[in-house]
């Protein structure tokens, strides 16, 4: 192995003891029996007299719980005590260097949702969040959110010159608040830049869990806070779902018929916590719903089988997506902000499958939730989503199947289609047992919209129960990641 090149080397006291200490290129700190690793440990220092105070992270043997994961950091500081000004002032200089030489971010702005989960998240930031903050020297501005689509207002007018990201401690829905707010902006093409941050604070945590498991580390505020403060950087497909001119932009999911009704039926049920979900899953799934309509799709590569070609009949319903028009068949010029991706798709190859359906569950990356690895294939940036398809289903292999989601065992039953779609036309129906009542679709854990008779369809929602295009933008935003 090819030695490092040492860039400074002393001799320094620590713990009442003097000894060698080394900076290498590489970023190692050593001295006596001990080694810091600069980018994936070091948050910060600070200068007192000769000794300088290194705060970092280290593994323990035992973490604590936290939102579900368990955290193995703990926060530790080191002291060495340099012998003369001259050693203490170059130290300095090169452990600053090398910290800046990392691009890691030095001002964030913060929503917390004092309101989601079990409305613990101003009590995570005081106590896990702002110490690794405040060790790591990271500027911050805290914005606790007041109701719904708080943060998408605040996000519409905010001056992003200032921030070098913008951090949600929260649950996902906060994140796509976010989103959806830097994608109607006038200057959204330099908006959509900046990255988003994850801190998992919330009932769904979805996109902390996919981002800290595909780094095999548990989905813990801690490890969350951290992969934000070392500044690595992936990029995000976003979904662009169009009914007409109104348009939703997605990071998550999409779900219709079974999932969707145990997510949102089961709000009826939220004092019982967590254990609604399963508890209304069995009622659900021992009183099966199924729904007429039909799923049309343009396969990614190796996903051609699927389906059946489109008829001209369907085609032309196709070519009528490609243009914004009102509901009295007018096209009206397009308004500032995001319209999504420029796609001719009238030259896809779109297939077609009717149903009736159990469910259908698009995703955009593999967990759900903490407990739900609904896709397990996903990607971040591969311009597609998974489909995940129930057309029918015995009910005992049902259930079987449901709790299979925890480890993404489901998608290798019999019974489930999973595919990778590049572009998505949603056709929901009633249900085929009960023709007046229709369902719910479900995107990001919120109600995009309810069908006649569905749970709470008095209330309004931002689209309706009606035909549905799902266009995907590789890469658009850029996440926060620990890897």
């Amino acid at each position: 192995m090819e030695k490092e090149e040492c860039l400074l080397s002393d001799q320094v006291h620590s713990n009442s003891h003097t000894t060698e200490a080394t900076l290498s290129a590489g970023g190692q700190l050593r001295w006596g029996d001990r080694r810091l690793d600069i980018e994936k440990q070091v948050l910060g220092f600070s200068v007192e007299g000769f000794k300088i105070k290194i705060r970092a992270v280290v593994e323990a043997g035992a973490g604590i719980c936290c939102c579900g994961g368990q955290s193995t950091l703990i926060r530790k500081t080191f002291v060495l005590e340099l012998l003369s000004n001259d050693s203490l002032r170059i130290w300095t200089q090169k452990l600053q260097e090398y910290l800046d030489s990392l691009g890691r971010p030095k001002r964030l702005f913060i929503f917390v949702n004092p309101y989601g989960g079990k409305k613990s998240a101003s009590i995570i930031f005081q106590n896990d969040v702002k110490p690794l903050l405040d060790d790591a020297k990271v500027e911050y501005t805290v914005q606790e959110t007041k109701y719904q689509l708080h943060a998408k207002e605040v996000v519409q007018s905010l001056d992003l010159a200032k921030y070098d990201g913008i951090i949600c401690v929260s649950g996902d829905g906060v994140l796509v608040e976010v989103l959806n707010g830097l994608l109607i902006r006038e200057d959204w093409e330099n908006a959509i830049r900046i990255p988003l941050g994850a801190v998992p604070a919330g009932t769904g945590n979805g996109m902390a869990k996919s981002l800290l498991d595909s780094n095999g580390e548990p989905c813990a505020v801690s490890n969350a806070t951290l992969s934000i403060i070392r500044g690595h950087k992936r990029s995000l497909d976003v979904a662009t779902m169009s009914q007409g001119e109104t348009r939703f932009f997605s990071m998550l999911m999409l779900a219709w018929g079974l999932v969707a009704d145990i997510d949102i039926e089961s709000e009826k049920y939220r004092w019982m916590g967590s254990a609604r979900l399963d508890f209304y899953g069995l009622q659900r799934i021992f009183g099966l719903r199924r729904y007429n309509g039909s799923v049309i799709f343009v396969p990614a590569l190796g996903y051609e089988s699927y389906g059946e070609p489109l008829d001209l009949e369907n085609k032309i319903m196709i070519d009528d997506e490609s243009e914004m028009k009102s509901e009295d068949g007018v096209v009206r010029d397009r308004e500032y902000g995001y319209q999504g991706p420029e796609v001719d798709i009238k030259s896809l190859n779109w297939r077609k499958i009717d149903g009736p359906f159990v469910s259908i569950w698009l995703h955009n990356v593999p967990w759900g939730g903490e407990d739900t690895r609904a896709a397990p294939d996903a990607e971040f940036s591969d311009g597609c989503l998974d489909l995940i398809m129930i057309r029918d289903c015995p009910k005992l292999a049902l259930l079987k199947l449901m709790t299979e989601l925890n480890n993404g065992g489901h998608v290798k039953s019999p019974y489930v289609a999973y595919l990778k779609v590049k572009a998505f036309i949603l056709q929901p129906g009633p249900r085929a047992d009960d023709p007046t009542k229709a369902g719910i679709i479900d995107v990001d854990g919120e109600v995009l919209a309810r069908g006649k008779g569905a749970y709470k369809c008095e209330e309004k929602t931002l689209m309706s129960y009606d035909k549905l295009l799902i266009k995907v933008d590789q890469g658009l935003a850029t996440l926060f990641s620990p890897i």
